[in-house]
């Protein structure tokens, strides 16, 4: 079954993967430390908006940071200024992920991290629709019938083939939570705009990657997405009217604990290593690495939290496993413009690139 698997179409280079390893890390990372961070009621100590704009500031000072370790400063000012349309462009996915990460936060109050996961793996499917109409790419068959076998795969996951009753009633509260979510109609609604958000973000995030902002670098796109990310969720302060309580000192006090700084720093990072992971990778490979996420986040969770394993679990873990294995036997190539352009350029000339 392995030997058919196209790896390089996969990962067509050795950073590829260890960007795709990195990046599914990232995100168990991140459900386990915002679980860890509520209270006993699922509540959160700290405004959660404070600290997923303080994330984007983070991330902006990374990003530039990055950049001038090559480059000078007035060196990104002048690309800042010269690719001004793109930075507007980019208000469209730094508005859609502003709104998937605050409501993160909401949908983990609702939901176990195993849970969660797997109600956003319904993004699949709504994903590759967009990457057809957006890249003008037609999935194969055998593309599709791979992403509907992982949709199935995460929705076994859900059905319960061995608890009863007495079981439910003594379970933990971690894994009451779990049962009790599917009734919380209001959160299933956030997962849902949570999964339309990731699914338009993502893929006309690497739209502008590989598209309009083919030949900008990749940093200063970051400073793009960070600086538009920051007025969003500004904006979404200002809405609420804690723009300025949200940085009184009793605030920022509750915003740096340990736990909430380590989950500033990991969604930084997930914020970087997505950039890198859309630029190198695509989104439909995205897709395949949050559904292995959730498969290690049920463990994960069963050894942290003691939330249960049961046999749906293991079932779905062989029916996604089986979708990644018949995905990366006929992978979705899609590289950025300006390479197609160049090999276009050399196939024309008849020269050979040294």
């Amino acid at each position: 079954m392995f030997e058919n698997i196209n790896w390089s179409e996969l990962f067509p280079t050795k950073l590829s993967a260890v960007i795709f390893v990195s990046y599914m890390v990232l995100f168990i990372n991140q459900g386990i430390f915002v679980t860890a961070s509520q209270s006993s009621n699922s509540a959160y100590g700290y405004n959660t908006v404070t600290v997923v704009l303080l994330t984007e500031v983070v991330k902006l000072f990374v990003s530039v940071a990055l950049y001038c370790k090559d480059f000078t400063m007035s060196s990104l000012i002048k690309e800042i200024h010269i690719n001004s349309s793109v930075m507007m462009l980019y208000f469209i996915p730094a508005f859609l992920y502003c709104l998937y990460n605050n409501l993160a936060f909401v949908s983990l109050s609702a939901f176990d991290p195993t849970t969660y996961y797997l109600l956003l793996q319904f993004r699949v499917v709504v994903t590759g629709i967009v990457f057809q109409i957006l890249f003008r790419k037609h999935l194969s068959s055998k593309q599709w019938l791979s992403l509907i076998l992982l949709t199935a795969g995460c929705m076994i996951k859900q059905i319960d083939f061995t608890r009863t009753d007495a079981a439910k009633i003594s379970a933990t509260p971690e894994a009451q939570k779990s049962d009790n979510g599917f009734h919380l109609s209001i959160n299933l609604v956030f997962i849902f705009v949570q999964t339309l958000c990731s699914c338009f973000a993502g893929v006309y995030n690497e739209y502008l990657l590989k598209g309009e902002g083919a030949g900008v670098n990749i940093f200063v796109q970051n400073v793009f997405m960070y600086v538009d990310s920051i007025v969003c969720n500004a904006g979404i302060l200002l809405y609420q009217g804690n723009l300025f309580e949200a940085f009184t000192r009793d605030s920022l006090t509750s915003v740096f604990q340990f736990k909430v700084i380590i989950i500033m720093l990991n969604n930084a990072a997930i914020g970087i290593i997505t950039s890198f992971f859309l630029k190198n990778l695509n989104s439909i490979l995205k897709t395949f690495a949050s559904a292995l996420e959730l498969m290690f986040t049920a463990i994960l969770c069963w050894i942290l939290f003691g939330i249960p394993v049961y046999i749906n679990t293991f079932v779905a873990i062989s029916i996604v496993s089986y979708a990644v294995i018949l995905y990366s036997q006929n992978p979705v190539v899609n590289e950025a413009k300006h390479i197609s352009e160049k090999a276009k350029y050399l196939s024309e000339r008849g020269t050979e690139e040294v």
